[in-house]
């Protein structure tokens, strides 16, 4: 129930904008601000106690509190490693950032690209902090964090070893925002070792809230170069790399002044009329500020004779400053990946600048309800999460000539590198997207059921693998279409966020039908009653009624949902009710148990429910699985008639209190009280 509640309050943050990077959701519930004034004020420097200054904070296994790489760590504060230190010296670049003895170059990389980006980078490290002015050992930083802005406060106490820095420094040792940032990072992660092994682009996406796509160009797209001119007028971030053999390549330079195993910003992408043809090129820059290709198209290169002099003067500058043209041919024969981090619309202030439209959905897996596995299982796969994309306006300038609407998907399951301390690794996920078909089109409170998921030929697909992310391009003629997101094996619990960015203004919403009661409400009076069944209940009538049937809480909740005039026991009229009640459930039960084990199906559980009158979503179904169903998440009789009696004495319950039709209802702590005491419980208010 607790976890319950923390979604609501999570949902209702995001309601009132909390999770932005101008209000971000406040790590751990810690306020740089109030702590800092608090520090200040008290002339003391501040000592985090949610992320302590002892071994257990540096990891769990190769660094954990027994490791012999953990012994001699000592936790020193800047002003105790050198004389003067600086948060940010001259600006921030990428000397600021040297490895250390961490594995974690995959971050370091994604770091050095913020210091390309001054706008980027003050999202990330919050300018106006310093080791002079108002210092209290306090610092924070901003992160991307599964849909969601998060604030991170940490102490300026790091681990050292033998008087200096263990993990990431700057090469003058003076300049301190980059371990600092490794701190707050490895604090968001659960430790330093959850940060050990990963992809640039993880890093990316945690800078920037965007979307990314690795291209490996052994293997390119014909279109690539319309992608990457495309990608940079939506403000993309572009990356590239010449992949290395093995350790000794590391930032070997190569004949022609590339450098392996190196990160390149991708910064321009043009087309010149050379010697009568058209010719590509693209625009790299070296993040060192020298060291620059020369090839073909490099500065002063003679391929720059012969193109007019208005394209050479917009193109070419002639300085070792990091930055140069050459042919996309050659890019992609002596490079081996490029990385496209495509930003959100938030991201991006240049108003020259187009955008990415942009929508995102949280949602879960979960055994025996919504964890149905790929379309492999075709018994559960129907009930995992559905999702609804309508796309209406075609591209501007089509990447192929032809008309059609392009949007990238992404999903990313979360928390996976907290998961690393208890031996889990990512599940296999990925997501098969279908046309929605006519009958259902313009339509939100449905879900698409087995007759149209498993007849019906999927559109588009992505690839299942064991990421933290699948990201996926896509080009579909304008209609609606259904994202069905998944593990690829079914009952695997997992939380997820489904991100779609798309050209165009495309309308997406979860696909989830409403919560909705039809109960037949029959007021029978003791003449409607058959004379035989009368007899009967003055047989039964007095004495204390005890069947197999039901359990003793069950048979507590029929009482008090028949209880009309609040005696604890059932009349004539009340029992006859309640009588057809359970009829018509063991009808309905007996349908849908065809093997006549006694059990039905948690995922059978929506229909069965449907059948008796009751609509739910799948956040009550998740629920329902939880209270009801047994270890092989199967429900029996007395769990299926003791839900929908629940559901009933609830629904009637919140109408009673619900004011018009707003669809809420509001309690005062002695209202809760009253809820949790009465025998039905408070649950279901908080599903």
């Amino acid at each position: 129930m607790t976890s319950t509640a923390n979604r609501l309050a999570r949902k209702q943050d995001r309601e009132q904008g909390i999770g932005t990077n101008e209000s971000p959701v406040k790590f751990s519930q810690q306020d740089y601000d109030d702590l800092r004034q608090q520090c200040l004020k008290s002339n003391r420097l501040f000592e985090d106690n949610t992320f302590p200054a002892e071994r257990k904070t540096l990891g769990y296994k190769e660094l954990g509190p027994y490791s012999p790489n953990t012994k001699g760590v000592v936790w020193k504060r800047p002003n105790e490693l050198c004389s003067d230190p600086q948060f940010i010296l001259d600006g921030a670049t990428r000397t600021d950032i040297c490895q250390g003895a961490l594995g974690d170059c995959w971050l370091l990389a994604a770091i050095a690209s913020l210091t390309m980006d001054q706008q980027i980078l003050d999202r990330v490290v919050p300018p106006g902090q310093s080791f002079t002015e108002n210092y209290a050992g306090i610092f924070h930083f901003k992160f991307w964090q599964f849909g969601n802005w998060t604030d991170v406060v940490i102490d300026d106490r790091l681990p050292t070893k033998d008087g200096k820095l263990l993990f990431v420094h700057s090469a003058e040792g003076s300049e301190f925002w980059s371990p600092l940032l490794e701190k707050a990072y490895a604090k968001l992660n659960g430790s330093y070792e959850a940060l050990i092994g990963g992809s640039t682009i993880e890093g990316f996406e945690d800078f920037t809230g965007g979307i990314a796509e690795t291209f490996m160009l052994n293997k390119a797209p014909s279109n690539l170069f319309y992608i990457i001119q495309k990608a940079l007028s939506l403000g993309s971030l572009l990356g590239c790399s010449v992949d290395i053999t093995n350790a000794r390549d590391s930032e070997a330079i190569t004949s022609l002044k590339l450098v392996k195993g190196h990160a390149y910003s991708l910064t321009g992408a043009e087309e010149v009329n050379y010697r009568g043809s058209r010719e590509q090129l693209v625009r790299l820059r070296n993040p060192w500020g020298q060291v620059e290709w020369t090839g073909p198209w490099s500065d002063g290169s003679r391929e720059w004779n012969y193109i007019n002099e208005d394209e050479k003067s917009n193109l070419n500058s002639v300085a070792e400053d990091g930055e140069f043209w050459m042919s996309f041919s050659d890019f992609t024969k002596n490079f081996s990946k490029l990385e496209i981090c495509n930003l959100t619309p938030d991201s991006i202030t240049s108003e020259s600048t187009s955008c990415w439209s942009h929508s995102q959905f949280e949602g879960m897996w979960r055994t025996g309800s919504t964890a149905g596995g790929c379309r492999n299982n075709r018994a559960t796969f129907p009930s995992n999460p559905q999702f609804m994309i309508r796309l209406e306006d075609v591209d501007d300038n089509p990447l192929d000539g032809e008309d059609g609407c392009t949007f990238l998907v992404g999903l990313m399951q979360k928390d996976s590198r907290q998961q690393k301390k208890l031996n889990r690794d990512h599940e296999s996920i990925g997501f098969v997207i279908y046309k929605v078909p006519d009958e259902y089109k313009g339509r939100n409170n449905v879900r698409l059921g087995p007759d149209v998921l498993l007849r019906q030929n999927h559109v588009a697909l992505s690839s299942f693998t064991n990421t933290r992310e699948v990201c996926e391009r896509f080009t579909l003629p304008p209609g609606e279409y259904v994202i069905i997101p998944s593990s690829f094996e079914p009952h695997k619990n997992g939380n997820f966020v489904l991100r779609v960015f798309s050209e165009k203004q495309a309308a997406s919403s979860r696909l989830e039908k409403k919560i909705h009661v039809k109960i037949e409400e029959n007021e029978p009076s003791e003449k409607d009653v058959d004379p035989h069944f009368k007899e009967i209940f003055r047989r039964i009538a007095g004495s204390d009624i005890k069947t197999k049937g039901f359990s003793l809480d069950t048979a507590h909740l029929i009482v008090n949902l028949l209880d009309k005039d609040e005696t604890c026991t059932l009349g004539l009229t009340e029992f006859y009710v309640c009588w057809k009640k359970m009829e018509r459930y063991l009808e309905i039960f007996k349908l849908i148990d065809t093997d006549h084990s006694g059990t039905m199906s948690t995922h059978e559980m929506r229909d069965a429910a449907a059948a008796a009158g009751f609509n739910i979503n799948s956040a009550l179904l998740q629920a329902i699985v939880n209270r009801y169903a047994d270890a092989h998440y199967a429900i029996d009789f007395d769990g299926f008639v003791s839900c929908l009696v629940k559901l009933e004495m609830h629904y009637k319950m919140f109408k009673a209190l619900e004011k018009g039709d707003s669809g809420k209802i509001e309690l005062d702590m002695q209202q809760v009280c009253e809820r949790i005491t009465n025998p039905a419980g408070l649950s279901a208010f908080l599903v």
